[in-house]
């Protein structure tokens, strides 16, 4: 299948979905379109809610791809492509809307980072968590404000410095990520559509508010996000990082 991001709209709910077929991994180009699609869901007057979904069963996102972290020659283009998730960060966090996570596998790196942004995040049981980062030579500069956001300082330290370990589900339930997990992924869905349905029906104006107090704070995040992914984008430029991603070639 080739890579996609789709936005459907039932009962008031924008479902936006993407798709990898390397486990949901991120190239700059799924990245840009999922950032113009939660845009266009947040102005879209049909929608009253929005859940973020991936395609596929036991990954939700792989995080970047690494053929094109492989591919990167000058720090300018590291920059822009790390902007690919503080963009899609970004957007989530200035959308007038909820939006629901729905997590069906792993999350790791950048798809960590996507978890951390929404505003209430459901998962299934295969819904470990990891960040490698730092075994790759980089770490997770973009994503750490939003990861620490959620899970707190200390969970964010643990899993950055224990970079090759996955946390399960349980795990990311206990430390704030993700409010419930389910048995199935049959379990989850249906949690998803109740509670997306349910909060479709509440006062729009509202959910707007509380979207602004849930984010409070978070005001500096353009440029401390665009700051953090001048770091990655030098930093996937060093002879280590370079090393290390020619073993994934």
């Amino acid at each position: 299948m080739e890579p996609y991001v789709t936005l459907t709209i039932e009962n008031h709910i924008g479902y936006v979905e993407f798709f990898h077929p390397n486990r949901n991994s991120m190239p700059s180009t799924v990245l840009s379109e999922l950032e113009k699609t939660i845009v266009e869901a947040g102005v879209n007057d049909a929608i009253k809610v929005i859940v973020l979904k991936s395609g596929g069963d036991r990954t939700f996102c792989a995080g970047a791809s690494f053929n094109e972290l492989i591919a990167i020659e000058d720090t300018e283009t590291g920059k822009q492509f790390f902007l690919g998730f503080a963009n899609v960060i970004n957007a989530m966090r200035k959308c007038p809307k909820l939006i629901i996570g729905r997590v069906q596998g792993k999350a790791v790196g950048g798809g960590l980072g996507l978890a951390s942004a929404t505003d209430y995040c459901l998962a299934s049981k295969y819904a470990s968590i990891k960040l490698s980062e730092l075994s790759i030579g980089i770490g997770p500069f973009v994503i750490e404000p939003a990861v620490s956001r959620k899970i707190g300082t200390t969970a964010m330290s643990q899993m950055t410095i224990d970079a090759e370990t996955f946390y399960d589900a349980n795990f990311a339930k206990e430390k704030g990520l993700f409010s419930d997990v389910f048995e199935t992924t049959e379990d989850l869905d249906i949690a998803v559509k109740i509670l997306a349905e349910k909060l479709a029906g509440y006062n729009p104006e509202a959910l707007a508010e509380m979207k602004k107090v849930f984010w409070k704070g978070t005001e500096n995040w353009d440029k401390l996000l665009e700051q953090r992914a001048e770091i990655s984008g030098k930093l996937v430029l060093s002879k280590f990082t370079k090393k290390t991603l020619k073993r994934f070639r």
